[in-house]
């Protein structure tokens, strides 16, 4: 399998460097979380499957034996993050950002981009996001194979038909999902509008959530495309000056209404324009982060 979008965001992280990548900052959600230890420690934590890259004399060979598995005795300093990405895949994301770009692709490369750098550091990574009606999730795992599974399953499930949104997958990480996480929420202004406060409340009491927000484009000029609507605006309502000022005050009262949300739940949040250059993104992002906590 190409890793296609792995590969792209490794490049866009090579050309930039905006993250530091020595020894000292090689974890980049290092200092970010109070579950988060360095070094070695003889606290034990609890068993787990053995993935590629353990050290073998960690090895449990006795519960190993009773289970047929090969499971790895855990210590609390060598604990890794769960991160859940929860991408939203409604088909407003096929419409464009600030810039022009497509919204799902800007959407893509930047929960990419963190899970990439998440990824690299050996942290387990999920993904939720709704195929029209049916929910798509893929396991917590480590390594690049599964990121590139897992943004090529979210590529997909950006259609036309897709009228899905986050309060579905919210409910459902709470109802069905019993580990501790790293949230990172992917959507957009109307995603975040949509999104239930008590699923807020709920989420944010449990795990550690950060959200990124793909910008709107302008709804005005010649030539205008309605996602929802699936044709272009009439060209008396995308040129008309006094529908633009009233369409200015409305967004500008739903920016206000939803950085007012996500500063109730203390929610990192940063905006994203364009895939070009994502990582100063991530990291103001990270940065945010570390205040907040």
């Amino acid at each position: 399998m190409n890793l296609d979008y792995v590969s792209k965001i490794k490049f866009g992280l090579k050309r930039y460097k905006t993250i530091a990548t020595d020894k000292a900052t090689s974890r980049v959600l290092d200092g970010s979380y109070n579950s988060i230890y360095k070094g070695r420690s003889m606290n034990f934590d609890e068993l787990r499957e053995y993935v590629p890259g353990d050290d073998i004399k960690d090895i449990d060979w006795k519960a190993t034996s009773r289970s047929q598995k090969v499971l790895i005795r855990q210590y609390i300093a060598e604990k890794r993050h769960n991160i859940m990405l929860v991408m939203d895949a409604n088909r407003r994301m096929l419409a464009s950002t600030k810039t022009g770009e497509d919204k799902g692709e800007v959407a893509l490369m930047a929960g990419g981009t963190l899970a990439y750098m998440v990824t690299d550091n050996g942290d387990y990574v999920s993904g939720l996001y709704y195929h029209d009606e049916k929910m798509e999730r893929s396991p917590f795992k480590t390594g690049f194979l599964n990121l590139e599974f897992l943004l090529e399953g979210y590529a997909k499930c950006l259609t036309p038909t897709n009228k899905s949104n986050l309060n579905g997958i919210l409910k459902h990480i709470m109802h069905s999902i019993k580990r501790r996480m790293i949230v990172v929420i992917v959507t957009d202004l109307e995603g975040i509008i949509n999104i239930q406060d008590n699923y807020l409340g709920q989420i944010t009491s449990v795990h550690d959530v950060l959200l990124i927000k793909v910008s709107d484009s302008d709804i005005f000029g010649k030539k205008v495309y309605n996602v929802e609507g699936s044709d272009y605006l009439p060209p008396f309502i995308s040129t008309s000056k006094s529908i633009k000022r009233q369409q200015q005050k409305i967004i500008e009262g739903l920016e206000k209404e939803a950085t007012a949300k996500l500063n109730r739940y203390g929610i990192p949040w940063v905006e994203v324009d364009t895939a070009d250059r994502v990582d100063s993104k991530i990291a103001e992002l990270l940065e945010k982060n570390k205040m907040v906590n």
